[in-house]
Formats: C-alpha cells, structure tokens, sequence
C-alpha cells in the first residue's frame, strides 16, 4: 500500500497532540513533518511539545519546524485556560533529544510541497498563519498541494471563542481569508462536527486498560480538557477537534461534505473571525471549498480508540 504523504501544521495543544499520536498510529499515513504555528500556546512552546510528543512515540526522526509566533495583523490570543500552561493540561512529555530543524516552518512548507508537487496532504489544525505566509512567499504552494484539509471555522454552529468565531480562524481571520481564497483544493472541518466528536471518560479508561506511557498521557492531558469543556460548555468529555480533521486524509467516509464558497469575517465588529458560507448562491460565486456538516461521530471515535490502544500496545514503554 502507498502511503499518503501528510505535512500536519499544529499549535501542539491537547487535540493536537491526540491527532499526531492518530497520525503515527494510522498505516496508511507518512508523517512528513510537523510545522508549528502559535494558537494554543506559544509557536516556541508548541515546538517543544511537538519534539516531545513524537519522543513520547518513538517517532523522534520526525522533522519539526518552529513558525509564525503572532498573527499577520492582530494580537496573538492564546488558550492556556482550555488546554494548560504548557498546552498539554495535566500530563508532562518527555524531554527532546533534539531540536527543531533550523528552517522556518513556512520555508520547509515551502520546500516540501515544491519538491513533491501533487503528493504532499496538508492537514492544518492550528491558526493559518504558517499557510498564508507560504501562500504569500510562493503562491505556486496553492496548486502544488495535493489537497489541504483544515480544522477552523463555525458554519451552523456557534463560535467557541467568541459567541460566533471559532478559535483558530479568530486566532488569525486574515491568514483565514488569504488561505480560503488561494485557490487550494480545501476540505474544511468545522466545529459543526467536530463538536459532535466527544471522547468521554470512559473512553479514555478503556484506553487505560493497555499499559503504556501513551495511554497514560492521553489520560492525564484530557483530564484537564474534560474539565474545562464541563465548566465553560456543560459537555461531558472532551471534544477532539483536531483527530477528526486528521481522520478525513484516511477515513472521508466519515463525514458528508458539500461544496460551497465560503469566507470569513475580517472587519474589526463583533463578528470578526465568523465563517460562513453562501449556501443559496446569493453571490453567485464559484465554490472555493468542501465544507463537513455531517458526521459519523461515534464510527470516528472508535476508530480513534481501535487505532490508538494499537499503537500504545506497540509501546508498551
């Protein structure tokens, strides 16, 4: 089986964190790189969490490049309240062995889909500042990439940042606005269904069932995005964003999508950062992207924990 080559562009909070582990657990997948964005936390952090997630899973030959630490025009707005100080809650990671690559996230973006046009999968899970910057500096990235799928935006369903934004097109609209109009074939993971992807307690307790640093992590990470989701949005469990967008470069199925033109809000009201979409042609504008609105939530949540009490028995320690 030829595997699909996956870039994933992350700002290495708790989500992220399970959607690299889902990412190194999935066969169907090369992991190419990890390019960090700030978003949940801080780019610099979330470098050392990407570094320390992938020695957590013996993955630590992955490259990992540090990238845009502010937004192109706002001030940066991070997330310690929903996913800790550090972003990764309650757990600890193991120290890097090594450091991140000295490239600029944006520039091995750049390289890496230049160099394999039509071959490299982007799955964009943080704020899109790393992505509009590579679409600034060379816009041939845009039609090089064989396909970007993106977690961000709220079409149907109300913001979790503000009461009509999502966080990671609020995090940065304008990298959002420049991203959705390049031209790249785009799939957008909304939190339409994402938030009907919630991994509960119990979930996580089977998972525990195998005994591996991994399960254990995952644990202790959710444990505090469990209860930030119970105090602030009266959910049980968690919602794992982020693994679902990563799920759809293998599993599509799992979702339905319609086409539609869809933008974002990037004037300074209240609806700053809102996405939404055209779907009665009233612009009559040509579709720029695949939107989710439905989903298959609980086949996605047990592949997600089919796949990941696979690879913690795979490592055991």
């Amino acid at each position: 089986m030829e595997k699909k080559r996956v870039i994933i562009d992350t700002d290495p909070g708790i989500d992220d964190a399970l959607a690299i582990l889902l990412a190194l657990a999935s066969p169907e997948l090369q992991l190419e790189a990890l390019t960090v964005v700030s978003g949940n936390c801080d780019a610099v952090q979330g470098a050392r969490n990407a570094l320390g997630i992938l020695e957590l899973a013996g993955a630590g030959d992955i490259p990992v490049a540090q990238g845009m630490r502010i937004p192109l025009v706002q001030e940066a707005l991070l997330a310690p309240e929903t996913h800790g100080e550090t972003g990764m809650g309650y757990a600890s990671l193991p120290s890097p062995t090594r450091e991140v690559v000295p490239q600029h996230a944006v520039d091995l973006l750049i390289e890496m889909i230049m160099a394999a046009p039509g071959e490299i999968t982007l799955v964009a899970i943080g704020p899109l500042t790393n992505v509009a910057m590579a679409i600034r500096r060379e816009p041939r990235v845009a039609s090089a990439v064989k396909e970007t799928i993106i977690m961000g935006g709220a079409i149907r369903e109300w913001g979790n940042t503000t009461p009509l934004a999502e966080f990671n097109t609020y995090f940065d609209p304008h990298a959002a606005h420049i991203v959705y109009h390049s031209g790249m074939p785009i799939t957008l993971v909304p939190l339409d269904v994402t938030y009907q992807a919630i991994l509960t307690r119990a979930d996580v307790d089977r998972l525990l069932t195998v005994e591996s640093p991994i399960s254990h992590f995952i644990a202790d990470a959710t444990r505090f995005y469990m209860e930030f989701h119970d105090e602030y949005q009266s959910i049980e469990g968690c919602v794992i964003n982020d693994p679902l967008a990563l799920a759809l470069t293998f599993a599509p199925q799992l979702v339905d999508t319609k086409l539609l033109y869809v933008d974002v809000d990037i004037g300074c009201g209240v609806s700053m950062g809102k996405t939404f979409a055209d779907f009665y042609r009233m612009w009559n504008k040509e579709p720029n992207m695949k939107v989710a609105l439905g989903c298959r939530a609980r086949d996605f949540i047990e592949l997600f924990l089919q796949r990941i009490e696979d690879f913690c028995r795979a490592h055991p320690d």
